[in-house]
């Protein structure tokens, strides 16, 4: 799908990815912007946009943001991967229900172009390298399970209702927000104590780190580029970067040498998956590569993180 003078739906839109991809999409093309604001700030969607505040399990609000003059759906809204160990049914069944009303809306109405961000969660611990083709497909987080459910969805709609779909299963994304991963936890933990870092499991866990910009940029060159019935791409960095190694960027960006304390065990929390590697080989054939590796993507997004404290 050509994406220029189109008409976008953005769910998530004020999320770290959905921001920026909105900003992107603004500058061709039509584009609603629809965010519960849980995860989102409003302040991130960009001058330009239509912004509607609404939750997508809501079918009546579905369907004033999906018409039938939309040429496509950007679907990025979920219930938060942080949260699940706390109401992981709620989570489950709201991330079940947002993707199942845009579908069936998108149908009733005549629209049939959707693109989706999953997670490399879906492939559970694989701890080997996992493409596309990757199976069995085993998460072990009720957000991988949520992820995985949606695809399988999306895949129907895809084979026997005439859809195009685009699903991206990102590695670790990155971005210039506190409260968004690794790195700005990192960074607001040094500033308020410059002697000692806490660390969440053993440091050990690796994982590839790729920047929003670059993220965005690959997902719209996927949708541009990709046209089965189903499209289903990993993005990631063509490298990986340890926790303890985000700890040491972080730490020489800000200009301190802290120590290092750990909660201990191989993963950082319950269902975080302590190695993944994502290879991109699709992705490059396609015609697209990266720009920064993982280490590279860190340190830009320290550095931008940093600049937000001044």
């Amino acid at each position: 799908m050509e994406l220029t003078g189109k008409r976008l739906v953005v769910t998530g839109g004020a999320g770290l990815i959905g921001s920026v991809l909105s900003n992107r999409l603004a500058v061709d093309n039509d584009v609603l912007v629809v965010d519960d604001l849980s995860n989102g700030i409003r302040k991130s969607v960009p001058d330009g946009v239509t912004f509607v505040e609404g939750d997508l399990t809501d079918r009546s609000l579905v369907a004033d943001v999906i018409t039938e003059d939309v040429d496509g759906v950007f679907h990025l809204a979920a219930a938060d991967k942080y949260v699940d160990t706390d109401e992981p049914r709620a989570q489950f069944e709201a991330n079940g229900e947002m993707t199942y009303n845009i579908l069936e809306r998108m149908d009733e109405v005549g629209v049939s172009n959707i693109a989706f961000t999953s997670s490399c969660t879906v492939y559970g611990e694989a701890g080997e390298p996992t493409p596309e083709t990757y199976g069995p497909l085993e998460p072990i987080s009720i957000y991988g399970a949520t992820k995985l459910a949606d695809e399988s969805l999306l895949s129907v709609y895809g084979h026997t209702h005439d859809f195009t779909v685009w699903t991206f299963r990102f590695a670790n994304i990155v971005g210039p927000r506190f409260g968004a991963g690794v790195v700005p936890d990192f960074v607001e933990k040094l500033d308020a104590n410059p002697e000692t870092l806490t660390i969440l499991g053993n440091g050990k866990q690796e994982k590839s780190y790729m920047h929003v910009e670059e993220c965005v940029d690959a997902m719209c060159h996927i949708v541009e580029h990709a046209d089965e019935p189903v499209n289903i791409y990993n993005l990631a960095s063509q490298s990986t970067t340890s926790v303890d190694r985000v700890a040491e960027i972080v730490s020489e960006e800000m200009g301190l040498d802290p120590d290092y304390e750990y909660t201990g065990g191989e993963r950082g929390w319950t269902g975080d998956v302590s190695t993944v590697l994502l290879p991109i080989d699709k992705l490059l054939d396609l015609g697209w590569e990266n720009e920064l590796s993982s280490d590279e993507s860190v340190r830009q997004v320290a550095r931008e993180i940093i600049d937000l404290l001044d």
